[in-house]
């Protein structure tokens, strides 16, 4: 086991500075000119070369990559451009959102997911499995962001039940509380979660189906297990890798999703910071904020690895 967490640490390592690669090539090459936005369409050509300079805009890029690379790791993620202040600090404010909106969108899903494909697959053939097989096609289908107005027009233009938009914070101070807060949160997770949800779904029903024609099940049927005990305490845990695999996955939908679902609800959270960094070519503020969530992928993939093992003692290591 030492070996396969030494293995995969390289392995997270080595992807993490692929990524980082990647991203900065990517944004590098893009074209425009962030000293031109910042100084506007009509700023003289060596005004615009001066702020580029203070920019650092005008280095050679192995050099802006090994000066960001170095920031990474001492936690040192430079300015930003629009914003006139730290990186760092815009990200973990930003993150005290969105980590548990994706977190609350994930908790739905799994419980939704785990319950549906249970009930389907316990109901295999019948109206039960019929129904919901087809509620979660439906959802596959429904864009988020779509899904994320109708909740709007439902819950709060018609019943009123909760805000169109916007977060009162965490904190009494800044005029919100918890339970306002998650309450703020709901309605985003719930637009988050139910295209995650059909997914998982349906892929719980397979697992669980696979599992059930084991024979191991069925001895212990015979030997008097009903199925409800034989599904809860049998099938379950061994239909849960394909399941947790897929859960890992989702979780880098979730976090993409929140910078569509976070727009639509007015959150300011990373992904509203992300996508209003793009439209004032704030190149440093985004470089960082694509980079975080590949590493968070990166990382939850990580930890979904580790997981087999504990969830399947018959997982060996080196086949992880």
């Amino acid at each position: 086991m030492g070996f396969f967490l030494l293995k995969r640490f390289f392995t997270l390592v080595a992807t993490l500075l692929g990524a980082s690669v990647v991203v900065f090539v990517v944004l590098d090459i893009l074209p425009g000119n962030a000293a031109q936005v910042l100084m506007g369409p009509d700023a003289s050509p060596d005004a615009v070369a001066e702020l580029a300079t203070q920019l650092g805009l005008d280095r050679p890029a192995v050099q802006r990559y090994g000066q960001w690379m170095r920031g990474l790791v001492v936690g040192d993620l430079g300015d930003s451009y629009t914003y006139g202040s730290p990186v760092l600090e815009l990200v973990l404010e930003r993150l005290a959102l969105t980590v548990p909106l994706a977190l609350m969108a994930m908790v739905l899903s799994a419980v939704l997911a785990l319950a549906a494909g249970l009930f389907a697959a316990a109901r295999h053939n019948r109206w039960g499995d019929l129904g919901v097989m087809g509620l979660a096609q439906l959802g596959i289908a429904i864009p988020n962001f779509w899904f994320a107005i109708l909740l709007i027009l439902l819950f709060s233009v018609k019943l009123q039940w909760f805000s169109a938009g916007g977060f009162p914070g965490w904190t009494e101070d800044s005029g919100g509380g918890p339970l306002q807060a998650l309450k703020a949160l709901l309605l985003p997770a719930l637009a988050l979660a139910v295209v995650q949800a059909a997914i998982l779904a349906r892929i719980t029903r397979s697992a669980v189906l696979d599992v059930l024609r084991e024979d191991f099940v069925r001895t212990a049927r015979a030997k008097g297990l009903s199925r409800r005990a034989a599904l809860w305490g049998h099938v379950l845990r061994n239909a849960m890798i394909p399941v947790v695999t897929v859960m890992g996955l989702q979780f880098a939908n979730l976090l993409a999703g929140t910078i569509v679902v976070e727009n639509v609800f007015y959150l300011p959270g990373l992904g509203r910071l992300i996508f209003q960094s793009i439209a004032n070519r704030d190149l440093v503020v985004v470089r960082n904020c694509v980079m975080l969530l590949a590493a968070m992928v990166v990382v939850v993939n990580f930890f979904v690895d580790l997981l087999y093992a504990v969830i399947d003692p018959r997982v060996k290591a080196s086949d992880v």
